[in-house]
């Protein structure tokens, strides 16, 4: 991990908006959608020509990895889904320890299912509270390398419900999910 990384995960996350009397918590996550429908296959080649809704046309090759690719017919939507999102928890001393954490995850369908995968991952940092300046509305975090940085709250109202030594559990995801839809009978 990065301290660029670092940097922006801390950013992006720090005390957004929560304005409950429980430690501040929050999640944000933005999904991006893509369609296109299948207009030709070469199953020798495992080829599909793929037209977006803008009427440009792609060639892509779905690999040995893609299972079922004998069930793609030609009129069938592709269904491309990408997820980013940001959640975070402050919690007390002593309820954890300061690190950085990650997970990879693959699924694919299994034999006889529709086409489609997904591959995500996660990073998980746990940093400190080091200081907390209420006139200037700022927290300082340092990460578990020992790295400090900070941060204008968003919400400093949440200032005042944490203190120095808290922890601040922030986790940086991303997924891909693609998937084949049947042509739909009209």
């Amino acid at each position: 991990m990065t301290l660029r990384m670092f940097a922006v995960i801390i950013s992006l996350a720090l005390f957004a908006g929560c304005a409950t009397t429980q430690m501040p918590s929050g999640r944000t996550a933005d999904v991006v959608e893509s369609r296109a429908t299948v207009t030709a296959i070469d199953s020798q080649k495992r080829l599909l020509t793929l037209k977006d809704s803008g009427g440009k046309e792609t060639v892509v090759e779905a690999g040995p990895v893609v299972k079922n690719f004998d069930q793609i017919k030609v009129g069938d939507e592709v269904v491309i889904s990408f997820t980013e999102a940001l959640a975070w928890q402050v919690k007390a001393a002593g309820q954890g320890a300061p690190g950085i954490s990650s997970q990879d995850e693959v699924t694919r369908a299994q034999s006889g299912e529709r086409p489609g995968a997904t591959v995500g991952s996660s990073v998980t940092i746990t940093a400190t509270i080091t200081a907390i300046d209420m006139a200037n509305d700022t927290v300082t975090l340092t990460g578990p390398g020992g790295k400090s940085r900070t941060i204008k709250a968003r919400n400093p109202a949440n200032l005042r419900k944490v203190k120095v030594g808290d922890l601040v559990d922030i986790t940086y995801s991303e997924a891909l999910a693609v998937s084949v839809k049947p042509v739909s009978k009209k």
